[in-house]
């Protein structure tokens, strides 16, 4: 009986570890549809978080085919591209930039990977300086609180870098209220306005500064998530089943894509968690 047991449990480690294997190999396209009467032509973005220096395929061919195929007319980053590690090579996330900028405009918010690899300098060496200058030398200013003008579509992308305090582990740390516009400014409401905020736990607060549409990703879906109920295990800053894991979240008028993230670090685990890719349709509200 004991034998069969052993069995049993050996099969089951051994189909995680496939399904675990599988799920961090490859990656699911989301979609997103979004309406609002300040929109002003239909615009198609692709939101790309947490890829932390993963390859699919050479050169993340895979990946890029994938955006490609999307037809989108921009390109929104939500922060950790790079990993901050010493050492770490940033060939991959710049690879991957400048493939992207040769055909879209690419906005980019800093997750706390880019930060943190600015505030330590004696830890990370010049990697935010060159990290920086890459972005520069193929055409992406990063918008560290600050924000673009769309025009075009009737739309306002802001980036928020938030400080290191807020992603202390263990538990949700206080944001004052003004703190926000403290930093940004204050949307002026013409514009549907997007806010790039890596961090998904001030969901609250973003929606009360003014967002339209927050995009997210800091979670990476919870790395393992319990089949059938989808719920993500836990966050990288050690919480158990966060109440934001991945997904469509709304708090009022405002509404907040929060990505699953495509890469890993640290725990390298995915399981029943692919790489998401994320893709919005942004259009006009019909009258």
């Amino acid at each position: 009986m004991l034998d069969i047991l052993f069995i049993v449990i050996g099969v089951v480690f051994l189909i995680l570890l496939w399904i675990m294997l599988y799920d961090s190999n490859r990656f699911i396209v989301t979609r997103y549809q979004i309406t609002d009467k300040r929109i002003r032509k239909n615009c198609r973005a692709v939101v790309l978080a947490d890829l932390h220096n993963k390859l699919y395929g050479r050169d993340n061919e895979r990946l890029l085919e994938a955006i490609r195929e999307c037809k989108p007319d921009l390109i929104l980053v939500a922060g950790d591209i790079p990993t901050a590690r010493p050492g770490k090579k940033l060939d991959i996330a710049l690879h991957l930039m400048e493939e992207l900028a040769r055909d879209y405009p690419v906005y980019y918010g800093n997750g706390n990977h880019e930060h943190r690899m600015k505030l330590y300098p004696e830890t990370y060496g010049d990697m935010a300086e060159r990290y920086e200058e890459g972005l520069h030398s193929i055409g992406i200013d990063r918008l560290v609180n600050s924000h673009v003008e769309l025009s075009e579509f009737g739309l306002a992308v802001y980036g928020a870098e938030i400080d290191r305090f807020y992603y202390k582990r263990f538990r949700v740390q206080h944001m004052e209220p003004a703190y926000l516009k403290q930093i940004l400014g204050q949307p002026n409401g013409e514009e549907y306005t997007i806010l790039i905020a890596h961090n998904p736990d001030y969901f609250s607060q973003y929606a009360a500064w003014g967002a339209d549409l927050v995009l997210s990703g800091h979670v990476h879906g919870g790395m393992v998530r319990i089949p059938f109920v989808q719920k993500g295990v836990v966050s990288p800053n050690v919480r158990f089943f966060p109440k934001y894991d991945g997904g469509m979240y709304r708090e009022g008028e405002t509404a907040m894509l929060l990505s699953r993230g495509l890469g890993m670090h640290t725990i390298p685990i995915r399981l029943f968690n692919p790489g998401e890719l994320i893709v919005v349709d942004l259009e006009p509200e019909e009258v």
